[in-house]
């Protein structure tokens, strides 16, 4: 599975190591161990060498381990992470600067492979978002919503929702202009109300999202259905594709007489990449 192709991402406190395994062997694409809002600050340096001590037991699993550090206490995040073993690292309230900085300490601890997701939380990371998509290492970006609402001054209600859904398009047209990979959705803290996140996930994949992080386990399997294709998606798109190849990219139509062109096409070979 490449970074790109991750549909879950699931949050695990730093400072519990004890949920490190279960976490990564569970239904979630990739695992985020979070380093920064979840662990309070006597108990960071602690959380680091927990941290170290598992990635140095070679943790047997496919999912992608992702490592959530804060600008404040970069240096320290990624010694946790020096000896490799990671997918990649998410920068907590990014900017230019913090992302320039991780990738020359990656590069520094020769992880050249390690990529890097910004989570947008601040009205200053809102802006200069096509600025940082240029910056090494850059994947994608992700939405710290509570932060970005609270920066923003914008109180979340069933009034202001159309606001929020804009600032959220702007991150889903700034990614795509920049050629990254689709944002990441953010998450739902009332993880309880599973109906809920079915809703609000299905909006975010009509929105333009192709992933989305969780708070709990149960999130997990809610995203994973709404980023997985339905087969009959996957034979309309395969069908799709076989009918442009056979009339050697030129315009035709569908089984019931819809046009068909490139553009029709690429969103095929999108559900086709996600399947």
């Amino acid at each position: 599975m490449t970074p790109t192709s991750a549909r879950s991402f699931l949050y695990v406190p730093a400072n519990k190591p004890e949920l490190f395994d279960k976490a990564a062997g569970g239904a979630a694409d990739a695992v985020i161990i979070d380093l920064e809002d979840a662990v309070p600050l006597p108990e960071k340096d602690r959380a680091r060498a927990a941290l170290t001590r598992w990635l140095a037991s070679e943790p047997s699993t496919d999912t992608q381990i992702w490592i959530r550090v804060t600008p404040e206490f970069m240096t320290q995040d990624l010694e946790a992470v020096a000896e490799g073993g990671v997918t990649g690292i998410m920068v907590a309230k990014c900017s230019v600067e913090s992302l320039t900085r991780a990738d020359r300490l990656l590069t520094q601890h020769n992880l050249g492979e390690v990529e890097l997701i910004g989570l947008i939380e601040t009205a200053h990371s809102l802006r200069a978002l096509p600025e940082m998509a240029r910056c090494n290492r850059v994947r994608t970006f992700g939405i710290g919503e509570v932060d970005l609402l609270a920066d923003l001054r914008i109180t979340r209600s069933a009034a202001t929702e159309p606001m929020i859904d804009a600032v959220r398009l702007n991150v889903v047209i700034d990614c795509a202009a920049a050629g990254l990979a689709a944002p990441i959705a953010p998450t739902s803290t009332d993880f309880r109300d599973l109906d809920g996140f079915v809703g609000t996930t299905e909006r975010f994949v009509q929105m333009g999202f192709r992933a989305r992080t969780a708070l709990h386990p149960r999130q997990v399997p809610i995203i994973n259905a709404a980023l997985t294709p339905s087969v009959d998606d996957v034979d309309t798109a395969r069908r799709l594709v076989q009918l442009y190849t056979d009339s050697q990219g030129g315009p035709t139509v569908d089984d019931n007489g819809r046009f068909v062109d490139e553009a029709v096409v690429r969103g095929a070979r999108e559900i086709l990449g996600r399947a």
